[in-house]
């Protein structure tokens, strides 16, 4: 039973990070849509150069609230990046709404996250070339484990049936009389 699982567990691991691969590449796509979406909405509200000042300072605030309360849960970090954003915003004369600094805030949690999810897949992922020989090397190993196991079986088999050799073969008694058995029909 060791035996297979040993022999088995190069391919989950190489199916384990594709499929890392693929969530990731999900998550990304996912994330890009909702930036495209903060960014369409941030665009009708206000101008080039406001939108600029507000991701900054957005992206300030979250750096701010990830860095000085690394303890607190996500929901206090957004507060006070919501907090920081809003007083030095308010500070500069620009006005913006609650939902319109959250929606930046989050964007730049989001472009956040995608960088260290992008850095933790490409750490992860190994290259094509690095998989397959991988791949080729588990079943050659498999193959040998197979080998070994086929010959230990058939070594153990011949050890418990004890082979007995005929020097020659014992006729079989024919009869010569040709028998009828009647057929009945119900």
């Amino acid at each position: 039973m060791q035996t297979i699982i040993e022999t088995v567990q190069p391919y989950v691991s190489t199916i384990a990070t594709a499929a890392i691969g693929v969530l990731t590449t999900i998550v990304l796509a996912g994330l890009n849509n909702v930036k495209v979406k903060v960014n369409t909405w941030l665009e009708t509200r206000t101008t080039a150069a406001q939108r600029e000042v507000i991701h900054k300072i957005a992206g300030e605030g979250f750096a701010f609230a990830q860095t000085a309360f690394k303890e607190a849960g996500g929901e206090r970090k957004l507060q006070e990046a919501l907090q920081y954003a809003s007083l030095t915003l308010s500070s500069q004369g620009i006005v913006v709404s609650q939902v319109e600094l959250r929606s930046a805030i989050e964007k730049a949690y989001l472009e956040y996250k995608a960088k260290t999810k992008t850095v933790l897949a490409t750490e992860a992922q190994p290259s094509e070339e690095v998989t397959q020989a991988a791949a080729k090397e588990a079943v050659s190993g498999l193959a040998a484990k197979l080998n070994d196991f086929l010959a230990q079986a058939t070594a153990e088999v011949s050890n418990i049936v004890p082979v007995q050799v005929q020097s020659e073969p014992e006729p079989i008694p024919v009869s010569t009389e040709a028998t009828q058995t009647p057929a009945t029909t119900e």
